[in-house]
């Protein structure tokens, strides 16, 4: 009788042995990022390899690059990934962030409708595009969000000499992401800037839109206005006791590894016939 408690006993202390030595919880890591990222595919087809790899959970905010940035500023967000270079340059200057990483680049297109109303379609430059959709009047959707997008459209309109305003009639404020400005667009019979991981991603969706300006592949994009760079900044631990800066770090180097690298070139290739993102950490 007491040896049979005896390896009882032993046995209850070898399971409890057992079950304190097996797997720890995963480490949450918060990235807020830009919708393009989410939108296109591309974080549901890389993330869980580093959430494996480091028994980490990836909580993802895609909200556009204005937000994202201040969701890092009030230290809300672990890491950010975003594409606004000057603001990001900004971000670090101002001490929310701990060094700027570049990670890949893609570019922005004009799409609007197949009649192209404005006769847009073709024109070398988007500010030419632009000052043409202005000119006649037809129907453009903004982003309207503090976008990295919608940043680079008040540049482009900016470059065309043209300040437009929504009280015209023909320049719509959608205050939306990428995917609901192209779905608003396509119905409404509106031109839009949109990235062209984006577009591509949706396109089936999108049957009354077309390339207006950008071509059919970034190699046929002829104004350099429209490259699309992405940054990853880990957040400035000093912001909050909450922000896990070591698997934010552990984040900054595994996207920016070979591996990773590879991952994100090959993203799209067989679907669309072409990479949505092109790696760019060198």
């Amino acid at each position: 009788m007491r040896k049979t408690a005896l390896l009882l006993l032993l046995s209850i202390l070898l399971m409890l042995a057992v079950s304190a030595c097996g797997p720890s919880e995963p480490e949450v890591l918060r990235l807020a990022t830009t919708t393009s990222t989410a939108d296109s595919g591309l974080l549901d087809a890389i993330l869980p390899g580093f959430e494996e790899a480091f028994n980490a959970r990836v909580d993802v905010v895609a909200v556009g690059t204005g937000q994202a940035i201040e969701l890092g500023e009030a230290g809300d967000a672990d890491v950010i990934l975003v594409h606004a270079r000057a603001r990001e340059d900004a971000f670090i200057a101002e001490g929310h962030g701990t060094a700027r990483h570049d990670v890949m680049y893609n570019d922005f297109i004009i799409v609007g409708p197949a009649v192209d109303p404005a006769g847009a379609a073709g024109m070398p430059t988007a500010a030419e595009a632009l000052a043409a959709i202005s000119a006649a009047g037809a129907p453009f959707a903004s982003r309207g969000d503090d976008s990295g997008t919608h940043t680079k459209e008040l540049s482009l309109w900016e470059a065309a000499g043209i300040t437009p305003d929504p009280a015209g009639g023909w320049y719509n404020s959608v205050g939306q992401g990428m995917g609901e400005t192209l779905t608003f667009a396509n119905e409404a019979g509106a031109y839009t800037l949109t990235d062209r991981a984006t577009f591509l991603a949706m396109r089936d969706a999108l049957p009354d839109l077309t390339v207006i300006v950008g071509g059919e592949s970034i190699d046929a994009n002829a104004d350099p206005a429209l490259l699309n760079p992405y940054g990853v900044i880990p957040v400035n631990p000093d912001k909050s006791d909450a922000i896990n800066a070591e698997l934010a770090e552990q984040f900054v180097e595994w996207i920016t590894s070979d591996d990773v690298q590879t991952q994100i070139g090959e993203f799209g290739v067989e679907t669309f016939g072409q990479a949505l993102f092109y790696p760019d950490a060198e």
